[in-house]
């Protein structure tokens, strides 16, 4: 069994569902489900959660704002907002209320402002107000002088992106649910009342499966059920991180006009203490390729410069790409083929960390009340990276500083080889406690860090990809 492996009682047996995909979205409909009631399986092809396009985002909570008005989109996403502020502080995770101010840098843009005001009153967020270029410098001194004029979008925040669905998924498996790793179905049958899938784990049987496979939403419909009804066109987005410096600049999330294609490259803060450019939106037929390109870079940094033009003074401390699983169409593709007792959750796009929670919960919908919800379900305090909280450093007791660029300490990284979900690998060793995300990479703690993760992981530090 992978270390990472929480089978509580083994894949044995009838699953009420199967869900596909550790995902973000896959993570929250594990949770919904298991609270809900469901004896649930969660089948992740990777060693971790997060190894696909979940991995690499903004990590902004939207408010649906600049959603088209009426879809199924900004209605999920909207639920979805306020269900994270509802339940984030009983799992420890972090809000940082940055609002947002979109601002128009052309006569163009500045012309489409009123539209989006509009628009977003009419999806429910009525707290979005315009500001002069005067106003929007007040609120950010450091912005650019071209700015024209803005829109204030309040409730737009910045979360932790790789501890939200940790969370979901770990307090899934703490009530029962199973999470099984390396585990890519491969086929499956399905005899009339069950599906039977086949993994490299083995065979699970599961009375329903939904598929939230994410880059992979449209093959696995394909495979299974013979057709699917829309195909992934992966977008990648490739993002710059600037040092923690930059933080005393930008305070709030910088948001271009968004076009119908797009919302554009942000500058925003992070969770971290950072501040990042991008993304970029490059159609690609690849599903894995998430290399990045230094033009692209170079581009992304004259960006953030032209917006916020002390940036140009900050160094850089990292750079990455992600992969969204954009289909044909701009709406969320969930369908429902009861028949075949089958859920598709795809197409979800830049919105699924903040829409994770609200597609969950419209998954149940489609799948019906079938259970009892848990009447007590447990619930786990989630470690904390905001560092605008305090962080375990700041603790007695934590062994040692090992990753000095984050403060990352001895007792952080040997509880993310324990617990409801342990790393299985080193991205998910970074994920869980930023240890090598920071100004060097790894250069000074990377041999401290293999010492400590040694045997504990698959494959060892030693020979291992240093990034993931």
């Amino acid at each position: 069994m992978a270390a990472q492996d929480r089978n509580n009682g083994g894949i044995e047996g009838l699953f009420d569902v199967a869900v596909v995909g550790g995902g973000v979205v896959g993570c929250a409909i594990a949770r919904e489900f298991t609270l809900a009631g469901a004896r649930t399986i969660l089948l992740e092809q990777g060693p971790d959660i997060l190894s696909g396009a979940s991995k690499a985002n903004s990590a902004i909570l939207h408010t649906g704002f600049d959603a088209p008005v009426g879809s199924l989109e900004q209605r999920l996403v909207a639920e979805s907002h306020a269900l994270y502020c509802k339940l984030h502080d009983r799992l420890n995770l972090p809000l940082l209320e940055t609002g947002a101010l979109l601002v128009a840098w052309s006569e163009a843009e500045e012309a489409r402002l009123p539209e989006i005001i509009a628009d977003a009153h009419r999806n429910g967020v009525g707290d979005v107000e315009p500001v002069t270029a005067a106003q929007a410098r007040a609120r950010v001194p450091a912005l650019g002088p071209l700015a024209r004029a803005g829109v204030v979008i309040p409730r737009e925040y910045v979360i932790d992106p790789w501890t939200a669905p940790l969370a979901y998924l770990s307090q899934a498996v703490r009530n029962g649910a199973v999470a099984l790793f390396r585990a890519a179905v491969e086929s499956g049958d399905f005899d009339g009342s069950a599906w039977h899938l086949t993994t490299p784990r083995g065979t699970v049987h599961a009375a329903h499966v939904i598929n939230a496979a994410g880059l992979h939403g449209d093959q696995l419909d394909q495979a299974l059920l013979g057709a699917s009804a829309f195909t992934i066109r992966p977008r990648k987005g490739q993002f710059v991180v600037f040092d923690k410096a930059a933080a005393r600049l930008v305070d709030t999330i910088l948001l271009p006009v968004p076009t119908t294609r797009t919302k554009g490259v942000v500058v925003c803060p992070t969770i971290f203490g950072n501040v990042l450019v991008g993304p970029t939106a490059e159609e690609q037929d690849s599903r894995t390729d998430t290399s990045v390109k230094q033009a692209t870079l170079e581009a992304l940094k004259a960006e953030a410069a032209r917006l916020v033009p002390a940036l140009a003074q900050v160094p850089v401390t990292a750079v990455y790409a992600g992969l969204r699983p954009a289909s044909e169409e701009k709406d969320y593709r969930i369908l429902a083929t009861p028949a075949r007792h089958w859920i598709t959750v795809g197409g979800i796009r830049s919105t699924g960390l903040t829409g994770a929670l609200g597609i969950a919960r419209h998954v149940l919908g489609l799948y019906g009340n079938r259970h009892a919800p848990l009447p007590d379900p447990a619930w786990q305090q989630m470690p904390n990276l905001a560092e605008y909280r305090p962080r375990d450093w700041s603790s007695p007791g934590h062994g040692e500083i090992v990753c000095h660029c984050e403060l990352v300490t001895r007792r952080e990284i040997e509880a993310a080889l324990l617990g409801d979900l342990p790393a299985a690998d080193l991205a998910g060793v970074k994920r869980r406690t930023r240890a090598m995300m920071g100004r060097c990479q790894g250069f000074y703690c990377a041999a401290r860090i293999s010492e400590l993760v040694d045997g504990a992981i698959d494959p060892p530090f030693a020979v291992g990809p240093a990034h993931g």
